[in-house]
C-alpha cells in the first residue's frame, strides 16, 4: 500500500482485517462481543499514513472510528410493562418521527425518548398505535 495515498476504503479494509471480517466486509471469523477485542486490535494496528486530503492518519484511530460499526448491535431491552419502561424512560419510547396522537385539548407528550429498535422491541405497549409506547407526561 502507498503510504501517501491511503483511500477511505483502505481504511476500512485495515479496521476490518484488524477486527477479523472476512472478504467483502461481512464478518466470518469469530464475532467481537467485548470491547478488549476491539483494544487488542487498536493496539495490533499501528502504522502512521498520510492522507492526501488532510493530516496523518493512524490505521489504530481508523480501527478506533469503525469498531462501532462492525461490532454486533446491542439488543434493546424488552420491558414487561409501562411502569418498568417508564421506570428508564419516564415519558415513553417512540420512532424518532413519531407524534403522541391525543383527544380534545389535552397536549402532547414530545419529551419520550426516540428510538426505533426500543419502539419496536416494546411495541406491545403502544395501546393508540401512534407511534409512541407508555406516554406519560
Amino acid at each position: 500500500m502507498n503510504r501517501s495515498r491511503l483511500t477511505l476504503a483502505s481504511l476500512v479494509a485495515t479496521a476490518c482485517l484488524a477486527l477479523g471480517c472476512g472478504a467483502g466486509g461481512a464478518a466470518s471469523a469469530q464475532p467481537l462481543h467485548s470491547s478488549a477485542a476491539v483494544t487488542d486490535a487498536v493496539s495490533s494496528v499501528t502504522a502512521v499514513t498520510a492522507h492526501p486530503f488532510g493530516p496523518a492518519v493512524s490505521s489504530a484511530a481508523a480501527v478506533r472510528a469503525f469498531a462501532p460499526a462492525l461490532l454486533p448491535a446491542k439488543k434493546p431491552v424488552v420491558y414487561k410493562n409501562c411502569t418498568a419502561l417508564q421506570k428508564k424512560h419516564p415519558h415513553g419510547v417512540g420512532l424518532t418521527k413519531a407524534k403522541d396522537r391525543v383527544r380534545g385539548k389535552t397536549k402532547p407528550v414530545t419529551n419520550f425518548t426516540r428510538n426505533d429498535a426500543l419502539y419496536k422491541a416494546n411495541a406491545k405497549h403502544d395501546r393508540d398505535k401512534d407511534g409512541v409506547a407508555c406516554e406519560k407526561r
